[in-house]
């Protein structure tokens, strides 16, 4: 099995990284294959709404996301970070949901895989739980299973993230719980 993390801050080996590299140390400890979308490494344009996707079944804009398709396609679990930027995610995490539509199009590509979100901010109370929640929301339109780190709602981290020890512990038990489901359905 599966997992793709994705990594929606700008910043290069940041603590948003270093949450999904921590997650998916989890994971690949627990045996599952993982992956990962630096959006840090990648340029991804808007959608322009133009319905390429729709007409054609193929995005019409050329950029970076063409590579991410196919990894989040063949993902059973789906791991989600990204810093809150004045109360939600990054414009950079924001374009590549809003390319997704095109795997919603097709078929609803995304139904059924586990995902689960981790949100870093500069404070305790710093909008993370509210971009966490965005996260969701992306994962419920695209009809995936939703879970959190056992009782709310997925990773919660305040920078400098390597001393949130609840923060990093709310990430570690987000990853387990994706890896738990995935290993219910998929045994």
């Amino acid at each position: 099995m599966n997992i793709i993390g994705i990594s929606g801050s700008p910043t290069r080996d940041g603590n948003n990284e270093k949450m999904i590299e921590m997650a998916l140390a989890v994971a690949e400890d627990r045996g599952f294959e993982v992956d990962r979308i630096f959006l840090s490494e990648r340029a991804v344009s808007p959608c322009t709404a133009c319905g390429g996707c729709t007409k054609k079944k193929a995005c019409t804009i050329e950029d970076g996301m063409a590579d991410i398709y196919p990894l989040l396609e063949d993902a059973d679990g789906i791991i989600v970070a990204t810093p809150v930027y004045f109360g939600c995610m990054t414009a950079q995490l924001k374009a590549l949901f809003d390319r997704t539509l095109m795997l919603r199009r097709q078929g609803f590509l995304l139904s059924g895989k586990v995902g689960g979100a981790i949100a870093v901010g500069g404070s305790r109370n710093g909008g993370q739980e509210k971009t966490v929640q965005a996260i969701h929301d992306w994962m419920h339109i695209h009809g995936m299973i939703v879970v959190g780190d056992n009782s709310h709602f997925g990773g919660i981290v305040q920078v400098p993230a390597e001393s949130d020890e609840v923060g990093m512990q709310t990430v570690t038990d987000t990853i387990s719980k994706i890896c738990d489901v995935l290993e219910m359905i998929k045994g």
